[in-house]
């Protein structure tokens, strides 16, 4: 064996080491851990909405065979709960403002139709006491929650990591590798989905609202 032989695995062990603790010291590495999270948050908030609409249906029929006239109604989820399905969700989506703000404006309109919907029940006591419907009640409400909690975590992995691409020195590289900061829920649409629908037995007046 050369000293030739054995000096290049040494040289280019010594490279990749200072790489490896250059791109941990400018922040690289913090830079990707924090990406990954923000995207499986994103993940878990698609995941509750898709759990979300996949209840409409069987919601919808059981309201059907009570109040079967309240046609408008059921029109205005079945446009929202196809307009929320229509968007295809991509991880680009993560970084395309436009299509973010569509994401939530559709899934606002979609929690709106839901308010309305529930609504319904309180001009029905039989559909009130149909326990089929208590079910399906407990489980939107349930629902409901898992959404917020997975929605909170998503604004808050964002704003982390947003914060993390504007701070110096990381600012330096996310411009070189070309990261930059990802849209979140802007305060109007985030008010807008984060009132759940009503969905317990209270005043008929506060169910409405």
């Amino acid at each position: 064996m050369t000293r030739q032989s054995i000096v290049k695995p040494i040289l280019l062990a010594a490279v990749l080491a200072t790489s490896t603790v250059g791109l941990s010291g400018c922040g690289y590495n913090n830079l990707q851990a924090q990406d990954e999270q923000v995207t499986a948050s994103w993940s878990e908030v698609v995941n509750q909405y898709q759990r979300r609409s996949d209840l409409v249906p069987n919601l919808v029929k059981v309201v059907q065979q009570y109040a079967d006239q309240e046609q408008e109604v059921f029109t205005q989820v079945a446009e929202a709960r196809s307009r929320a399905g229509g968007i295809t969700v991509t991880p680009e989506l993560l970084n395309d403002p436009e299509a973010m703000e569509r994401y939530a404006e559709a899934q606002g309109q979609m929690t709106g139709a839901l308010s309305r919907l529930m609504a319904v029940s309180e001009r029905y006591p039989e559909l009130k006491s149909d326990a089929l419907f208590q079910d399906l009640q407990a489980q939107l409400e349930g629902t409901e929650n898992r959404i917020a909690v997975a929605r909170n975590r998503y604004i808050q992995e964002v704003q982390g990591y947003n914060t993390t691409v504007r701070q110096f020195p990381t600012n330096i590289t996310a411009k070189v590798f070309g990261l930059d900061t990802k849209p979140n829920f802007t305060v109007e649409n985030e008010q807008a989905i984060s009132t759940a629908p009503s969905v317990d037995f209270g005043d008929s007046k506060e169910a409405a609202k």
